[in-house]
């Protein structure tokens, strides 16, 4: 197959499938995307649609090819999912979990999904779905320890050694935040519709630093922006900004006492806003960061679990 050909035909479809939310690509045999969707077919709405009526859908939409092969990462996986990819215990090499994708049955494509990480320490347990491929993609070295960083409703920090994830640990830090903004005293502080936080907000910056030098202790410190709203007059986005910070800075002192004991460093994988209150985060708690792109991340790897099962080449041509 000419370069010429490779990068104009689609080799395979990769899909990241979450919960509340889709986004599929049609990929080339060198990387390149042909085409794009995105939407609110999440695990939830395909449950009632059926899985292989979205995924069809979003398929002929793109013009992809009957036989395109299709590999898939994220809930669909799960135990409520379209097949229950069987979690891989940690310690265990990315190459490993992206070449144990579970095909599902009866369908006409060549369709797999990737299977999530467990850490079942009876202390500690945990799982993972759809960051284990973000990992892979993230450029990572070969070789050496990184400490990573990958927020979101469900916050994961992560240990890689030697290009295998050692361990990792969850904090449900954009969780809690809607939680308490929504469902606690502090919905009479934020109001209905708190503005976004901004990275260089001095509330989000001085509450984000508290949270540090008090070691991720938040608890006592929550029913404080409150009082601040009746005896200071903080305002409703501010009183966000202050929870913000609270919420991420508790986080970050919380991880790097459980996994980043000498870190200096950590790779952050992140998009959009989340990425700068984290970089500015990282930065406060005197930590260097590298970013990488989470959408970018999360392609590199479905492109990698792809060649991983044989649906493309290293070379870049289909099977």
């Amino acid at each position: 197959m000419s370069p010429e050909f490779a990068s104009s035909v689609p080799a395979v479809a990769a899909l990241d499938w979450g919960t509340t939310r889709l986004r599929a690509w049609l990929i080339d045999g060198v990387g390149k995307v042909l085409a794009e969707r995105r939407g609110d077919d999440g695990l939830i709405t395909a449950r009632e649609k059926g899985f292989a009526n979205v995924l069809e859908g979003h398929l002929a939409a793109m013009g992809a090819p009957e036989e395109l092969p299709v590999i898939i990462c994220g809930m669909a996986g799960s135990r409520q999912g379209w097949l229950e990819a069987p979690y891989l215990g940690v310690p265990s090499p990315l190459g490993a979990i992206l070449g144990g994708a579970a095909r599902v049955p009866g369908q006409k494509r060549d369709i797999r999904i990737i299977p999530g990480l467990a850490q079942r320490l009876a202390d500690a347990p945990d799982v993972m779905r759809g960051e284990e491929t973000q990992l892979a993609g993230a450029g990572l070295p070969a070789k050496g320890r990184e400490l990573v960083c990958m927020p979101g409703t469900h916050s994961k920090w992560v240990l890689v050694e030697d290009g295998a994830v050692a361990g990792f640990g969850t904090w449900p830090t954009g969780e809690l935040f809607s939680v308490l903004a929504a469902h606690s005293i502090l919905r009479h502080s934020l109001g209905e519709h708190p503005g976004p936080v901004a990275p260089d907000n001095p509330f989000f910056r001085r509450w984000c630093e508290t949270a540090l030098g008090d070691g991720g202790d938040v608890t006592s410190r929550l029913f404080a922006i409150r009082a601040a709203g009746l005896l200071q007059d903080l305002e409703a986005d501010d009183a966000a900004a202050c929870l913000s910070g609270l919420l991420i800075g508790g986080e970050i002192a919380s991880a790097r006492r459980r996994h980043g004991a000498g870190a200096i460093s950590v790779v952050l994988i992140a998009s959009g806003a989340l990425a700068g209150l984290y970089q500015a985060a990282l930065g406060l708690a005197g930590l260097g960061v590298r970013t990488v792109d989470a959408d970018e991340a999360v392609r590199a790897g479905l492109i990698e679990a792809a060649r991983e099962n044989g649906m493309i080449t290293r070379s870049g041509a289909a099977i």
